[in-house]
Formats: structure tokens, C-alpha cells, sequence
């Protein structure tokens, strides 16, 4: 095959005929290479770009619950990634509403995007004939209209261009393995699910393991050839209880890491599950707060779901240039948006933090442009944003942060997101700062936030531009006696400019909050590394209610002994 001899000359390797993933990019040249020739609608502009991209996807994962196992699931598939481009750099159908809003109803078809799971060169190039065919139409009708709309809008020297031309890079990389023993973890969760049986405060509980392995084959019209695989593993234990007055009170632990040997298991678990199941049996009696504004200790989980909620997310770089979008930090580069000891970046590069493994870590993003250490905000003083191939005023180029889950369409996404201080102290005198703080306010307490279930915002110009987040853990803290009491019921809200800019100090204690993040381009593995951090002020609201009655029966292990099963 001519292609596949070209690519492996262009990557400098041997062709290896039982590497599957080598035909599966062969045939995305070949493809590739038939439309940029021949893919035309007589009286209309050809496509300047095209990219073509295949994502495989194969999760393992199993479950347990009340000792047996409830969950047993493998599930492979693989998506097509295609972007059909008309115009130019400088001025392409995208940012189009009308592209999205166009469904095909002149043809009654629209293509879809799955590949075959077969390594079948003929079928993967019959559906992207079809997908590219389907798109082109599309991005046709979008820039049409959208020439059009530019005789109603004023000339704009600022104007960024809708592409940025970026060097194509080539490299097949190694194949990842990803082993799962998936017996040992049955027999793993099954004995601690058990345990858990042990405590009828808790109605419901679970436990899931397993491994999500991508592979990845890229090809453009800009020479770009790439396969990558990468590896998560993840770990989750969950539980759930009532309080006295039927609020709904949930607690978890997720672990995620690079290989399998990194998850906890045997008395490791064991232990972070009964620091679980402590932490839901004393929230079970905790008070319910009322709402609050004051000052706050937010742990580094707490600390991380803030910046990545209230900055991070008001960085990427497609909500500057979005009218709809409330572009909180537009026009900001060079002046101060935060604490002048505070700097934070996004390291794509970086695959560990201590003995942690990072999830956002990869080595080029889904444009096919290579993974960068990026710069954000350097002591205070906003420097960048978070680029995909989209330019923003001022920046012509990605830093690699174009991302997406398989068949969303890339934007600029965080990666790993890593908060830096010149202003620490160690967590001691943290803890007397906050009640300083306290009483200066004259406030009967502050607040300790130990951690958080996650959070959410909103950067929409047509709403208020606020973040919100879930925090499990909240304690008291007296301002007379520094004495700490749990309470529940409440949640973190708050407008991203004035909570950041009350942030005094921080803690010596950066630590890891492994996830996914969800927005436009669907959900995508991320990290937030970040210290304790104190806030002058912070609101807290209560809860929505979510309350209910306890199961009106014991549970059936707590009315009668149940005998194991050895298995």
C-alpha cells in the first residue's frame, strides 16, 4: 500500500503489518488524500483543511455491592473525529450558530460518527466518505452565511482568525499496555462491600474498578500522522445515609492513576473506606449550618474545585471570542486578576505530582498539536489563555489545549491545572490566621472546608457569572476557642472576581484532585494541584432540600445474621 510506505517513511520506521493501528492511519491518508483532491461542489470552494482522526475506547470495569458483585462490564467502540474547513485561516465557516443549527433536513440524511471495530481499511474509508461528504455540505451552507452576516457587522482590525496554522508533527507511539485482573478485583470488592455491611447507618453503598484505554490515529491536510494510546485506571467507593431529619448524605473516595499497582487495595482500602464510612456516621449528626459569609480555610481539594471552577474555566480561549459569553478575563492580559503571590499554570506535560499520577497528562491534544507548560497567570498578572486552534486578539497560535472526548468537536479544555504561592504558612498558623481573621471581622466562627464532591459554573453573558461548589466536609471553627464542629447542609457560591480577590494566604500543602471535567466538548480527564487557601470571604448558601424518609425496615443483615459466602 503507497500510503502506508509513505508514512512509515515520514516516521522514520519499519512498517509493522500485524500493527493494526498503522493500516487504520492508512487509511485515513488515503481518504484524506481523495477529498483534498477531488472533494468539490461545482461553483463552490473546495476545503483549505481537513483532519481526520479515529478514537478507539475500551473500558473493563466491575462492581460490588453488600458483599456480591453487581457489576461485570467490558465495552469497546470507536468514534470518528472529522473537521471539514471552508475558506481560509483567516475566515472559515466556524463560529457559525447557523452550522450547528443546520440538521441535513434537505437530504433527510445525516452521517454519523462511529468507525468500525474492525481493523477493515474499506469500511473505515466508506464512513468517512460519507462523514466528510455530510460536513462539507454543511460547512458550505455555514460559511455562505456567515460571509453573509459580515455586511451588517463593522470592520474589526482585531479581528483574530478563525485557524491558527499550526506545524504538523508525525509519530506512531508505542502501544500502552493495559492490563485489569479482573478476578482479583471481583474478590477485592466483594470482601469490602461485606465489610461495609457492618454498619446499618449506611442504606446503600458500591464499589466499581477499572481501566479506560484510548487509542488514537490523527491525519490532516497539513502533514500531520500521529497514534497515541494512553491508560486511566480508577478506583470508586461510595456511600450513602440519612440524617435524623431525612437529609440525603453521600461520601466517597475515588482514586485514579497511570497503571493498576498504583490503586489501593487490601488494609490500604480498607482504611480509606472506614475513613468514609466515619466521616458520613458523624455528618449523620452533624448541625445544619445556616447560610454564611465569612471567612474560610479551604483544604486543596476545596481549593482546586475554586480555582478550576472560578479561573480556570474563564480562561479557555473560545469564551473570549464568544458573544455569548460573559468573558469574564477578556482584555485582561497584563494587569492584575489575582493575589500578586498566587501564579498558576497548565502543564500537560507533567504525568506525576509527587507519588500521584496526574489525569490531565498527554502528549499531544486532539488537534494534533504537541502538549505545552503553559503560563497563565505569573504572580498575580494574567498572561495567556488556554488555546486550542482557535486564535484569540493577540494570540495567533495553540498551546495544546485543544481537547474533547471521541466524536466531540476540540476546544480549549484544562489540562493540568497547578496553583503556585510565594505566601505560605504552615496549616498551624493557618488555622490562627483564620481565627484572627474571625474576630477582626467580629464573626462568631470561620470556617474549615476539608473537601469537596465537585462544583459547577456559569460564564453564559446572559447570566450572572458565578461558580458553585459541593463541599462533604465543613467545620466550625469558634473564634474564642479555636474548637472545630462539623456541620452539613450547605454549599460554596460566589461571583469569581470577588472571591479571588480575598484570597490572603496560603498553606505549605499542595496536593492532588483527580476527575473529569465536563463542558461543550464533552468530558475530558483533569487535574487541579493546589495548596490550602485562606479567604477572607466566603458564602455559603444551604443546600437544596433533598430530604426523605429512611427505609421503613431494618436492613435485612441488621434484623438477621447473614453467613458469608466463600468464594
Amino acid at each position: 500500500m503507497p500510503y502506508l510506505a509513505l508514512v512509515c517513511a515520514l516516521l522514520a520506521v519499519a512498517p509493522e503489518r500485524s500493527d493494526p493501528r498503522q493500516h487504520i492511519l492508512s487509511a485515513l491518508v488515503e481518504e484524506l488524500s481523495r477529498s483534498q483532491k477531488d472533494l468539490r461542489l461545482r461553483g463552490y470552494e473546495p476545503p483549505y483543511f481537513m483532519s481526520y482522526a479515529v478514537r478507539g475506547s475500551e473500558k473493563r470495569e466491575v462492581g460490588a455491592k453488600y458483599g456480591a458483585l453487581f457489576l461485570d462490564h467490558a465495552r469497546r467502540e470507536r468514534r470518528l473525529q472529522v473537521d471539514v474547513r471552508v475558506g481560509s485561516y483567516d475566515f472559515d465557516n466556524t463560529g457559525s450558530q447557523e452550522m450547528f443549527d443546520f440538521d441535513g433536513q434537505d437530504s433527510g440524511y445525516t452521517a454519523g460518527r462511529e468507525a468500525p471495530l474492525d481493523d477493515d481499511p474499506a469500511a473505515l474509508r466508506n464512513s468517512l466518505w460519507l462523514l466528510t461528504d455530510d460536513l462539507y455540505k454543511k460547512a458550505l451552507s455555514a460559511y455562505l452565511k456567515k460571509k453573509g452576516k459580515e455586511v451588517y457587522r463593522p470592520d474589526d482590525p482585531d479581528r483574530p482568525a478563525s485557524f491558527s496554522r499550526e506545524e504538523p508533527h508525525a509519530e506512531i507511539g508505542p502501544a500502552v499496555p493495559h492490563p485489569f485482573d479482573a478476578e482479583l478485583w471481583k474478590r477485592e470488592l466483594r470482601e469490602q462491600s461485606d465489610r461495609l455491611r457492618s454498619h446499618p447507618e449506611l442504606f446503600d453503598s458500591q464499589l466499581r474498578a477499572g481501566v479506560d484505554h484510548e487509542e488514537r490515529e490523527l491525519a490532516n491536510t497539513e502533514g500531520a500522522r500521529l497514534v497515541t494510546e494512553r491508560v486511566l485506571y480508577g478506583l470508586h467507593v461510595q456511600a450513602w445515609a440519612r440524617a435524623p431529619d431525612g437529609m440525603l448524605l453521600e461520601d466517597s473516595r475515588d482514586f485514579y492513576a497511570a497503571s493498576e499497582a498504583e490503586l489501593p487495595r487490601g488494609e490500604k482500602l480498607s482504611r480509606k473506606i472506614d475513613e468514609m464510612v466515619g466521616e458520613l456516621i458523624a455528618l449523620r449528626n452533624a448541625p445544619v449550618l445556616d447560610p454564611y459569609t465569612g471567612p474560610a480555610l479551604l483544604a486543596p481539594e476545596a481549593s482546586g474545585v475554586l480555582f478550576h471552577e472560578a479561573v480556570g474555566h474563564r480562561l479557555e480561549g473560545e469564551r473570549q471570542n464568544d458573544d455569548k459569553d460573559g468573558r469574564t478575563f477578556k482584555g485582561q492580559v497584563g494587569k492584575q486578576i489575582l493575589p500578586g503571590f498566587l501564579t498558576i499554570l497548565d502543564d500537560a506535560t507533567r504525568a506525576r505530582f509527587g507519588d500521584k499520577s496526574l489525569n490531565g497528562v498527554y502528549k499531544y491534544d486532539d488537534q494534533g498539536v504537541p502538549a505545552q507548560n503553559t503560563l497563565l497567570v505569573d504572580h498575580g498578572v494574567l498572561k495567556t489563555f488556554l488555546l486550542s486552534r482557535a486564535p484569540v486578539a493577540g494570540f495567533a497560535h495553540s498551546n495544546g489545549h485543544g481537547r474533547s472526548s471521541p466524536g466531540r468537536d476540540p476546544v480549549a479544555r484544562m489540562a493540568n491545572l497547578i496553583v503556585r504561592s510565594d505566601r505560605t504558612m504552615p496549616l498551624p498558623k493557618l488555622k490562627e490566621a483564620l481565627i484572627a481573621e474571625a474576630r477582626r471581622q467580629d464573626k462568631p466562627f470561620g470556617l474549615i472546608i476539608r473537601d469537596v464532591t465537585g462544583g459547577n459554573t456559569d460564564t453564559s453573558g446572559y447570566a450572572y457569572q458565578a461558580f458553585k461548589g459541593q463541599p462533604r466536609l465543613v467545620y466550625k471553627v469558634d473564634a474564642k476557642t479555636g474548637e472545630e464542629t462539623l456541620v452539613r447542609g450547605v454549599e460554596i457560591v460566589g461571583t469569581p472576581l470577588t472571591a479571588l480577590g480575598k484570597i490572603s494566604a496560603t498553606g505549605d500543602d499542595p496536593r492532588v484532585f483527580n476527575g473529569y471535567c465536563g463542558a461543550e466538548s464533552g468530558f475530558v480527564p483533569v487535574s487541579t494541584v493546589a495548596p490550602t487557601i485562606l479567604i477572607g470571604e466566603i458564602e455559603l448558601q444551604r443546600t437544596r432540600k433533598d430530604s426523605g424518609r429512611p427505609p421503613v425496615l431494618a436492613s435485612p443483615w441488621a434484623a438477621t445474621p447473614v453467613t458469608a459466602v466463600k468464594r
